[in-house]
């Protein structure tokens, strides 16, 4: 199984290039593709990642299908085995189009930045425009979690971690709201100081 990289491997702060078109089906990206799924399916509290966490410098990421089955919505830690589980979405070459003006304050980890947790304000609703595995140019909107993602994920592509825009950054748990949606919201309230 390929290694999920850890801050301070330069591959995380760099800006990853784009994919040319004529790769998007090469055997190079598929590969790529199957290695950053496989890696994520690994992570309990997993719900996306980026090509660089896993050491290569594409702009591609990968949503886990979890986010969209209704037990692991509910709180269940792992998805509802009774039920097939959602693909997952793969975005190449994404760029985030529209940013909503209204921004939460939400818990925020990385699979990178482990055992770090801290709070990020992101915009409620994204969209995207990226190309899917077959090459397909698509746009998909959201709001909450997937929102959230998008933003995370696309600040991996650019070389920025979470722990560059979080306040009340320390290490620890997963707190309990952020496993049950990886992203809750949280109140505003002004930054404290973490003392190491």
């Amino acid at each position: 199984m390929v290694k999920i990289v850890q801050n301070g491997d330069p591959v995380l702060r760099a800006t990853a290039p784009e994919v040319a078109l004529s790769d998007i089906k090469s055997v190079k990206v598929k590969k790529v593709i199957r290695d950053m799924k496989k890696s994520l399916a690994t992570q309990r509290d997993g719900v996306a990642i980026a090509a660089p966490q896993i050491g290569v410098s594409l702009r591609i990421f990968v949503v886990s299908g979890k986010i969209f089955d209704e037990s692991w919505k509910k709180g269940d830690a792992l998805p509802d085995s009774k039920n097939p589980m959602p693909e997952d979405l793969v975005f190449i070459n994404p760029e985030i189009t529209k940013l909503s003006k209204t921004k939460k304050w939400m818990h925020e980890g990385c699979l990178s930045v482990r055992p770090l947790w801290g709070e990020v304000e992101r915009s409620t609703h994204a969209t995207v425009v990226a190309y899917d595995e077959s090459g397909k140019k698509f746009t998909r909107g959201a709001a909450g979690l997937l929102a959230h993602i998008f933003q995370h994920e696309t600040d991996h592509l650019d070389g920025i971690l979470f722990i560059d825009r979080a306040r009340n950054v320390a290490p620890g748990i997963i707190p309990d709201d952020a496993m049950k949606h990886a992203a809750a919201p949280t109140k505003k309230k002004p930054a404290k100081k973490v003392s190491k």
